[in-house]
């Protein structure tokens, strides 16, 4: 049976413990009350006061106690984030710029690890030996009137972490706006064949120059390391025309080559040609002079002789003139007067039998066997002085 059925209400079974609402019944648990058991409990957790609040000031009491516990957790908790927060590290390759509420603070922070408070500072890390490179491509007009295509590699170091940080806003583009300055600067003043040809190196150190200039007189703390110019070319619509251009220039210099190699080649040997000619012609001077000297000598001396001895003398060069037309004769005919018979002398088969070893002695007769055979010739005709006087040379009379 329910508790509220009728006939119920008396009978001690009301569920909240009451009897009727007399004096012995009892109500539902006050809501109040619970809460400050609750209250209580928590304040002996965070250091509250245990004891109870007076009879009719309700809950209100406890939460100041409540709320003082948690605020001061919370506080202490987030001091402590806070705190880690402000832990960073700094590479060997980096330094740290600070700043302190937008003011930069004086020293640079070096490689390690390092404290800030955050919120409070503001820490940017720059890389000071990274070599960064920047690539700019534009079609420029060159002092000839000229247009080029050229590509310029930049590479570059941050120098001054300070500068680049706090004297320019944004030193990258800064410095893209100095080095198309400064390459078209460069290229405006140099000819397009300068550009294309030998003249790279010498644009590319240009523009660094006048770049590097730029960036010191900006304070960007950018230091310019190297320039290289990486292509330059004619615009499309004309390459092929300048393509020509160039193999006509490397064909003018392969035979510039081609002729100073020949040129390398054949003045030595003319130089030492004539060289050999000079030797030769000295050498023939002083090959007469010493002849005709030696002639002169001998005449000297020979007159000399015949002065002391003409007989002898005449009769020496007489036997030397008919040696010197002998000699270039094979055959002698000799007419002895007072006789009818004509003596026929073969030399060159006497010569041929003597000097059968050697095949080239049948045309040339020497000094010594030309001796031999005239006095061989003398023994066997035995003239007398008188017949001898009138023997002439072969040549003049009998010689064929």
């Amino acid at each position: 049976m329910a508790w509220n059925e009728p006939g119920n209400k008396g009978n001690g079974n009301d569920p909240w413990g009451g009897g009727g609402r007399g004096g012995g019944d009892q109500g539902p648990p006050d809501l109040d009350e619970v809460i400050k058991k609750v209250s209580r409990k928590l304040n002996s957790l965070f250091g509250g006061k245990s004891g109870g609040t007076p009879a009719g000031g309700g809950g209100g009491g406890s939460a100041p106690g409540v709320s003082a516990g948690l605020l001061g957790a919370a506080l202490a908790v987030v001091v402590v984030i806070w705190a880690a927060m402000g832990f960073y590290t700094i590479d060997e390759s980096e330094r740290g710029v600070v700043m302190r509420f937008g003011a930069l603070r004086s020293e640079v922070v070096m490689p390690g690890l390092s404290w800030n408070p955050p919120i409070i500072d503001t820490v940017q890390k720059v890389n000071v030996t990274r070599v960064n490179t920047r690539s700019y491509a534009r079609d420029m007009l060159t002092t000839d009137e000229n247009i080029v295509n050229v590509s310029i590699d930049v590479q570059y170091l941050i120098e001054d972490p300070v500068k680049f940080v706090v004297v320019v806003r944004d030193p990258e583009v800064s410095l893209d706006h100095a080095a198309e300055s400064a390459i078209r600067h460069v290229v405006g003043g140099t000819t397009m064949d300068r550009v294309l040809t030998q003249g790279r190196a010498d644009v590319a150190a240009e523009v660094r120059d006048r770049l590097q200039r730029y960036m010191a007189s900006y304070d960007s703390g950018i230091l310019i390391q190297q320039v290289t110019v990486r292509n330059a070319q004619p615009p499309d619509a004309v390459q092929g025309a300048f393509d020509d251009v160039i193999k006509a220039r490397e064909d003018e210099q392969r035979v510039q080559n081609e002729a100073l190699a020949y040129a390398n080649r054949v003045v030595p040997v003319a130089r030492g040609e004539a060289q050999r000619i000079i030797e030769q012609a000295n050498a023939y001077r002083d090959q007469v002079v010493a002849r005709a000297e030696g002639e002169a000598a001998r005449f000297e001396q020979l007159l000399t002789e015949y002065e002391k001895a003409p007989e002898v003398t005449r009769e020496r060069l007489y036997i030397d003139a008919m040696q010197a037309v002998m000699s270039n004769s094979s055959k002698v005919l000799i007419d002895v007067e007072g006789g009818n018979n004509m003596f026929y002398l073969p030399l060159d088969k006497i010569i041929e039998q003597s000097t059968a070893t050697s095949a080239s002695a049948a045309a040339q007769l020497t000094p010594q066997q030309l001796r031999e055979i005239s006095d061989q010739v003398t023994r066997e005709l035995s003239v007398t002085e008188a017949d001898r006087a009138r023997l002439q040379p072969v040549p003049a009379r009998g010689a064929r």
